[in-house]
C-alpha cells in the first residue's frame, strides 16, 4: 500500500495532540489550511495538523475524469449510494480506511498517543473519517464529520472496533446541501448513536460548505476532547 502524501503543520514545539483533516472529492489537503488557522487551541497546547491528500483516480460520476478522491462515486445526488440499490465502491473505501489507519499508526509512532489524535473530514473525507475511525484499533480522542455520511453502514456494527466504542463524535451538515442530502447526515448521526458512541449533531442553513458557526463548534469540541 502506498503511503498517503501529507501536508503537515508542526507547532514548533513537541505536540500535545494531532488533528488529521481529510478533504473532499476533487479537493486537496491545502483546502483546510484556512480552517485550521481559524481554530484557537491554545488551551490544548501545541497541536500538529496533518492534511493527507487522497490518491488521484477516475471518478465515474465525473465521466471518468481523474481527480483526488478517497473512493469512486457512481452518481451524485441524494440517491447516490443510499437505499436498496446502494452502489458503494467498497474496495476503494476499504483501501482508504487502511491508508488512514497507516497514517494514524505513523502519528502514534512519532510520539502522539492515539487518544490525543482527532480524525476529521469533509464530505468524502467525512465518510472515510467515520469508516476508518470507528474501525481503528486504538482509542482516538474524537471524530469530526462535516457534510458527509456513514459508508458501508450495514457492516459498521460488526466491524466497529471495541477501542472506539465510546469515542465522541461531532457531526455537522448543511440543511440545503444539494450534494450530500441532510437526510444522509441525519442517518449517519442515528446509526453512529445506535452503535453507542456519544454523538453531537449540528445543522446549519448552508449548502455543501463550511460556515464560521461550524468552525466554532469544532473548536469547542476539540478543546473538550483534548483538554
Amino acid at each position: 500500500m502506498t503511503a498517503l502524501q501529507t501536508l503537515v503543520l508542526d507547532p514548533g514545539a513537541a505536540p500535545r495532540a494531532t488533528v488529521v483533516i481529510l478533504h473532499g472529492l476533487g479537493a486537496d489537503g491545502t483546502d483546510f489550511l484556512p480552517f485550521a488557522d481559524e481554530l484557537d487551541l491554545a488551551a490544548v497546547g501545541p497541536v500538529r495538523f496533518v492534511f493527507p491528500r487522497a490518491p488521484v483516480r477516475p471518478v465515474t460520476a465525473n465521466g471518468g475524469a481523474r481527480m483526488r478522491a478517497w473512493y469512486d462515486i457512481v452518481a451524485f445526488g441524494a440517491s447516490d449510494q443510499s437505499g436498496p440499490d446502494r452502489r458503494e465502491d467498497e474496495a476503494g473505501l476499504r483501501a482508504s480506511f487502511a491508508a488512514v489507519h497507516a497514517l494514524l499508526d505513523a502519528e502514534v509512532a512519532r510520539g502522539v498517543p492515539a487518544d490525543r489524535i482527532v480524525l476529521a473530514g469533509f464530505s468524502q473525507g467525512c465518510a472515510i473519517t467515520l469508516g476508518a475511525g470507528l474501525r481503528y484499533g486504538q482509542r482516538l480522542a474524537g471524530l469530526i464529520g462535516m457534510s458527509g455520511y456513514l459508508p458501508l453502514a450495514t457492516t459498521a456494527a460488526a466491524e466497529r472496533h471495541a477501542a472506539n466504542a465510546a469515542t465522541p463524535v461531532l457531526l455537522a451538515h448543511g440543511t440545503r446541501d444539494p450534494v450530500v442530502a441532510a437526510a444522509r447526515g441525519e442517518a449517519a448521526r442515528d446509526a453512529v448513536a445506535a452503535l453507542g458512541n456519544p454523538v453531537q449533531w449540528h445543522d446549519y442553513p448552508m449548502e455543501h460548505s463550511v460556515c464560521i458557526e461550524e468552525v466554532q463548534e469544532v473548536e469547542r469540541f476539540l478543546r473538550r476532547v483534548l483538554a
